[in-house]
């Protein structure tokens, strides 16, 4: 299995909502064992030993509209089957506090979903969908998703993040189909 959490490198971005991908990977690493890292101009990689199970998560380092560069390098790397590929990103149509799984379908508004996408020129794409919203009436979208969590916002993400890395840990045991259907239908975070 292959997670690569979407996100913009460098320190400026580190804490914004259109980092929880990166969040994410962050927080599967703190529980890993690295077995290796791969440095390429374009993605950072580790293989993991997670919960007994060997893993790889990725992080883009092309900016976020450029996502899916770094997934097609990634695949010129690599011989991941798209089938083993979750991409995980934020997602404003849900309310922070809350994750979904899906196995295909559209990117919606997400630039970065839309740019993996393309460049794997197809919808088969399971993914698990961070959310971050609702953007505030009157917000500018972009100035919303490259804002900084609040305090409190971060203790939300910190909380859906950690059932998210549970998560991975049924997939990983169990599959997507069964960990989509255990994690579609409960409420992750509420208030």
């Amino acid at each position: 299995m292959v997670i690569i959490g979407l996100g913009n490198p460098g320190p400026r971005y580190l804490f914004t909502r259109h980092n929880a991908g990166f969040l994410y990977v962050d927080a599967i690493l703190d529980r890993s064992n690295v077995l290796e890292s791969v440095d390429h101009k374009l993605f950072r990689a580790w293989k993991l030993l997670f919960v007994g199970e060997e893993l790889y998560v990725v992080k883009p380092l092309t900016y976020m509209n450029l996502s899916g560069l770094a997934v097609k390098a990634l695949l010129a790397t690599y011989d991941f089957d798209i089938a083993s590929i979750i991409v995980t990103y934020d997602d404003i149509d849900l309310p922070l506090g809350k994750i979904r799984l899906r196995k295909r379908g559209s990117a919606g508004s997400h630039k970065g979903m839309i740019s993996v996408l393309n460049a794997l020129q197809t919808d088969e794409v399971k993914r698990i969908r961070i959310g971050i919203g609702p953007k505030p009436p009157g917000v500018d979208m972009v100035e919303y998703v490259l804002g900084d969590f609040s305090e409190a916002e971060l203790e939300t993400l910190t909380r859906v993040v950690n059932v998210a890395v549970e998560a991975t840990k049924t997939m990983l045991k169990e599959g997507f189909d069964k960990t989509m259907s255990i994690y579609n239908s409960i409420e992750v975070v509420t208030g």
